[in-house]
């Protein structure tokens, strides 16, 4: 079985979406900050270093050879300024003088020749690189030789370890550090404190929701909540208007259906009381309890009918049934419901028939067979009720040639019905005024529902607009109209 799904906060979420770049951001910046402080740390003491090597480049002598190709001659004086300029405190100190050709003139010999080109003369290049497997930052010098090409010169290079630069990395990253170490939890918690006032709105209005009475499904007020979750508070009204109206129906349904059942219960209340009567008063005529009896078995019948009915319409608003479709035939679906009601058109005197096109292809349609068994019982069961004795009612399956729609039609000799009521007769317990004919008035309300379910479309008309004889009724014609669908529309 599938593990429950999570319930997500939605004040976690956005508050690890606010944190999440600021941690993230964090060490990069702690990074950055390094390099930063180095490269600051870097200048005032390269200038440091620049000033020390253009310092000792005036301590180094270059005589030029006498003859055109004799190297020049370079020494390097003054001691005391050389020992000046080794002395550091902190740091180690190299410096190195290499003649025209390379050659080692004076100073360090292990300190590192720069790779590829010298700089140009008089120009100071800095680099980082190694001294005893120390690192060490390098100013390098190219002294030009008087009389020689340019690419000649005299390399002089001067090198101290990082130890002061280190120092002031540090002390700057420390400064630049420490404070965000401070600033960093005061974010968060401002942070927090900003989210949970943001929050504050949706924590009342579930507040307010709470506090309400069950049965109060007025709408909530939308301008107390804030703008972005007006859209949701907008459908919750909706879904209360809709829930109001389901349960406002469902009463009212209730309520007439306990009527309904009333009528029949108290009716044979009352016949079982007044054949109990007799009895105990010794009557024994046979004919007063028979029809005593016989009104019990009416009365009964017609709670059985009520509730019957009342199941069909239960059944014909339960969604869930109504997705259970499968290819019905309803040319064979009507003409099993008129086997049904035979018996009760021959004792009324009425001549049923049908019509149509016989079972087959043409007359199959996606559906549930219980709902449009019953939506055809009932079509047929109010024909017979409104149907005086002598009549006709007639039902008919008419495909169309263009395989759009199937059509059902159900058509009786009686009163009919007049335009103004027919838009009523679906309403359900309605019955037309006038009629003396005696049912729940469920029928037509269940025909409606279980072509609801269909998405099929019911209309009302006039059998006989103007009838042959006079005293005949327009009679009534009741035509359902089913959407036929293909594999297609079913995939989309």
């Amino acid at each position: 079985m599938a593990s429950q799904k999570e319930q997500r906060s939605l004040f976690g979420e956005i508050l690890d979406w606010m944190l999440a770049p600021l941690l993230l951001l964090w060490p990069m910046s702690l990074g950055l900050t390094g390099i930063v402080a180095q490269e600051i740390a870097n200048r005032p003491y390269d200038r440091d270093l620049g000033e020390s090597t253009r310092l000792l480049s005036k301590q180094v002598m270059i005589t030029p050879g006498r003859q055109p190709n004799d190297l020049p001659q370079v020494s390097v004086q003054a001691a005391r300024t050389l020992d000046l300029l080794r002395f550091d405190d902190t740091d180690k100190v190299y410096f190195q003088v290499l003649g025209a050709r390379g050659e080692f003139i004076a100073g360090d010999r292990d300190l590192p020749v720069p790779e590829g080109s010298l700089p140009e003369p008089g120009e100071i290049t800095y680099r980082n690189d190694q001294m005893m497997d120390e690192p060490v930052r390098v100013a390098a010098l190219v002294l030009s030789i008087p009389g020689a090409p340019e690419q000649q010169g005299v390399l002089l290079q001067y090198a101290e370890t990082l130890g002061k630069r280190s120092r002031l990395t540090t002390e700057i990253i420390k400064g630049v550090i420490l404070p965000q170490f401070v600033i960093l939890p005061l974010a968060v918690l401002l942070v927090w404190l900003a989210l949970a006032k943001g929050i504050k709105p949706l924590n009342e209005l579930q507040q307010r929701i709470r506090r309400r009475e069950s049965g109060d499904l007025s709408p909530i007020d939308s301008r107390e909540a804030p703008e972005e979750v007006a859209p949701l508070v907008a459908s919750i009204n909706d879904l209360l208007q809709r829930l109001d109206q389901s349960l406002s129906v469902q009463k009212h349904f209730l309520a007439d259906a306990a009527h309904q059942l009333k009528t029949p219960l108290a009716g044979l209340r009352m016949q079982a009381e007044l054949a109990v009567r007799e009895i105990d008063a010794g009557q024994r005529d046979p004919q007063a309890l028979k029809a005593a009896l016989h009104q019990i078995s009416l009365s009964s019948q017609r709670a059985a009918h009520s509730v019957n009915q009342l199941l069909a319409m239960a059944r014909a608003e339960d969604q869930q049934q109504a997705l259970r479709t499968q290819p019905v035939d309803l040319a064979e679906v009507v003409q099993e419901a008129m086997r049904d009601l035979f018996t009760k058109a021959q004792d009324k005197g009425i001549d049923i028939g049908y019509e149509g096109a016989d079972p087959g292809s043409s007359t199959v349609l996606e559906g549930q067979p219980v709902l449009l068994g019953e939506l055809v019982r009932n079509l047929l069961d109010n024909a017979l009720q409104y149907t005086p004795a002598g009549g006709t009612v007639t039902a008919r399956v008419l495909p169309d040639p263009f395989g759009q729609v199937l059509v059902l039609q159900v058509e009786d000799s009686g009163p009919g019905i007049p335009e103004a009521e027919r838009d009523l007769i679906f309403q359900p317990f309605y019955r037309a005024l006038g009629t003396g004919v005696d049912g729940t008035g469920l029928g037509l309300a269940i025909v409606q529902e279980i072509v609801k379910g269909h998405e099929a479309e019911i209309s009302v008309a006039a059998a006989h607009p103007r009838p042959a004889q006079p005293g005949q009724g327009q009679g009534a014609l009741f035509t359902v109209r089913f959407p036929l669908r293909r594999a297609g529309q079913d995939a989309a």
